[in-house]
């Protein structure tokens, strides 16, 4: 089965589909491992991994879809890109899902902000205009090769007009092409409820912790109300920089490496994460009936 195929199929099931956001190869294995069913391209973590700068338009197109190849290439799972707002307009966004398809993404997130856009969890955010926004959308739709490759149309509205423009805006962006509507910055379980009564088609959220999701938000109560899928773009990321905060302190207080409090992954297990066993087994194949090479005099 295609991974765009698959992942329409887990956005149109009852069941709700959690996606943790990746933000290089190695949290992509790591989701794989988890034995979660696709992986979120979290364009908050590429950023402050590859550049060390905040989510604010920084990371360019050429950058994304390089880090996000490398992300599809880590795993067997379906990956939904990141696209921030298409990268400009409606033909930039044309030209952005056609890298993300060509790359082997199964979707991309495509976003009604006006550029630069931030961090959706922030304050200060503005949208482009709902025609312009439509526009993107359709040009998303109409730009993909496989009729599966899921089109997530991300609207910041709830921040800037309300629940009212979130479902107007969501339904626009439904009729023209997307395949599911995505709320950032959803602040309460009853304003969730309201948003899937009002949308005519998957709705999707994601939750940040330390933002502004609602606490306690779990998975079951998702599901019983209709949601189709739910990100989770910062928790790698903020256990990659705690886990190397504790390591360092560890260090710091024990005077060595690898005593108390340091928390370390086991080092075998590490091996086998990243596939050295696959690597062994072609050494075995290919260079064990080689001479051993002579000594460096």
């Amino acid at each position: 089965m295609r991974k765009t195929t698959r992942l329409s199929q887990l956005i149109h099931a009852p069941e709700l589909l959690v996606m943790p956001g990746a933000f290089d190869a190695l949290s992509a294995r790591i989701v794989q491992e988890a034995g979660f069913a696709a992986v979120q391209c979290s364009g908050f973590g590429i950023s402050v991994s590859r550049l060390g700068l905040p989510d604010y338009s920084f990371l360019a197109f050429s950058d994304m879809v390089e880090a996000t190849r490398r992300i599809v290439d880590a795993v067997e799972l379906p990956v939904m890109a990141d696209g921030d707002t298409g990268f400009g307009n409606a033909v930039n966004a044309w030209y952005a899902v056609r890298a993300f398809e060509r790359i082997g993404c199964a979707g991309v997130n495509i976003e009604d902000q006006l550029m630069p856009k931030r961090c959706g969890h922030l304050e200060g955010k503005s949208l482009i205009p709902l025609d312009e926004a439509v526009q993107k959308i359709r040009a998303c739709a109409e730009a993909r090769t496989d009729a599966d490759f899921v089109i997530n149309a991300r609207t910041d509205a709830l921040a800037v007009g309300g629940i009212g423009e979130v479902i107007r805006r969501g339904n626009a962006y439904l009729e023209a092409g997307a395949t599911m509507v995505f709320i950032d910055g959803m602040t309460s379980k009853a304003l969730a409820r309201e948003a899937v009564a009002g949308i005519r088609g998957p709705v999707a959220i994601n939750v940040v912790e330390g933002g502004k999701s609602p606490e306690a938000f779990t998975f079951a109560e998702m599901e019983a109300m209709g949601i189709a899928r739910v990100s989770l773009p910062g928790t790698l990321m903020l256990a990659a920089i705690q886990g190397m905060r504790d390591a360092l302190a560890a260090v710091r207080a024990n005077g060595y490496a690898g005593g108390p409090g340091a928390r370390l992954a086991d080092f075998r297990a590490q091996l086998d994460l990243v596939g050295f066993a696959e690597v062994f087994a072609l050494e075995q194949r290919y260079l064990s009936a080689l001479a051993a090479p002579a000594a460096v005099q």
